[in-house]
């Protein structure tokens, strides 16, 4: 039991006061509209978990505009007024329940699994790996088209004006998705970023996009609106990838990133409390506060109180993101103040397609 301790003190993230240190962490559901507008269930389904005592909770990744960014069929967006609207009971029935709620603001870029257009990516290289069953794919990603310089300023503004109608119908704040593979992370993955420009290259100019739309973001929302930005180096589709300069790559990358000013960073890999580079080297989330000296969100296998509560102790990590353990566990914080036991996750939970289920909407 750890009642008393570093998960349930307290923690000032910019303008929000959290009541602790759970986050919940993103994680696709693909339960919206075809149109990409929220709806009742998913209201229903974020509020479970600021009922169950998560001091903040991350949406999963939300697209940004109606052009390229959409990665899953039935993803939520929040490219247009209406779209944005539809949001609005979702954050009131979070915030009626004590609540905190970002939203993720995610382009796909290449991992696009649905038709309709040409993927776009920094370079034109298909995927490594397969689409993922679990959101509906199967077979091969298509090749993308590289982008354009127009069309990398487009996709910045783009992230700007979904971080404006974030704040505009309440959201208390704004995740860049910048991990896992998706566009971001393309531009700063070597091997899908062949780019011979200003965004290709050398590891600064390649992680120069995620800095600009976090500037973006910020001239868009002021300097009070809480920004973050999600950071990994496995992905959906390549889940052991690590960065080829090991950690002189990590101090360049969140060196860059403090200097764009986001309120925290969010550091995921397949196990937080794992040396990111092998043995004996840091973990990622520690990497991320040496070298931004900013709050940091650490996800990864993190369900186990006692491995959560470690990475606190030991100042790697000033909040802990829960994923799978809290989709079985939406009062996952309130069974470890009481020193319940926890439900183990099981992968059928997510079968066939890891959409919401009537059991994690009702009441």
């Amino acid at each position: 039991m750890i009642r008393d301790s570093h998960l349930f003190s307290q923690l000032q993230l910019g303008s929000l006061t959290l009541s602790n240190r759970a986050v919940l962490s993103p994680m696709t559901r693909t339960s919206a509209e075809p149109s990409g507008q929220a709806n009742d269930r998913m209201a229903r389904y974020y509020s479970r978990f600021a009922k169950g005592g998560f001091g903040l909770i991350i949406t999963e990744g939300i697209y940004p505009d109606l052009v390229n960014s959409r990665s899953y069929e039935n993803q939520p967006g929040i490219a247009s007024d209406q779209q944005a609207e539809s949001w609005r009971p979702v954050i009131q029935a979070v915030q009626q329940e004590g609540g905190k709620i970002v939203a993720q603001l995610m382009h796909a870029g290449a991992l696009v699994q649905h038709s309709g257009f040409t993927p776009i990516a920094p370079s034109a290289v298909r995927p490594v790996g397969t689409m993922l069953e679990d959101h509906g794919g199967s077979g091969e990603f298509a090749v993308p088209r590289a982008m354009t310089l127009e069309e990398i300023r487009a996709v910045v503004e783009s992230f700007a004006q979904a971080a404006s109608r974030a704040k505009q119908i309440g959201f208390d704040g704004v995740e860049v998705h910048a991990a896992n593979g998706y566009l971001l992370d393309q531009f700063l993955t070597d091997y899908t970023n062949h780019r011979t420009d200003e965004y290709g290259g050398s590891t600064e100019r390649r992680i120069r996009i995620v800095v600009e739309v976090l500037e973006a973001i910020r001239a868009a929302t002021g300097p009070d609106y809480v920004v973050g930005v999600r950071i990994s180096q496995g992905k959906v589709n390549d889940f052991h990838h690590k960065w080829a300069d090991r950690e002189s790559d990590a101090k360049i990358i969140f060196e860059r990133l403090r200097a764009a000013s986001p309120h925290y960073i969010h550091t995921t890999e397949y196990k937080a409390f794992a040396p990111a580079f092998g043995e004996g080297s840091p973990t990622l989330a520690e990497l991320a506060r040496r070298y931004s000296g900013l709050p940091v969100i650490a996800n990864g296998k993190l369900g186990e109180p006692e491995q959560a509560e470690a990475l606190l102790e030991k100042g790697e990590a000033d909040l802990i993101a829960i994923g799978t353990s809290a989709l079985v566990n939406p009062d996952w914080v309130k069974k470890v103040q009481a020193g319940e036991a926890l439900n183990a996750f099981d992968h059928h939970f997510l079968q066939p397609i890891a959409t919401l289920k009537e059991e994690e909407t009702v009441e």
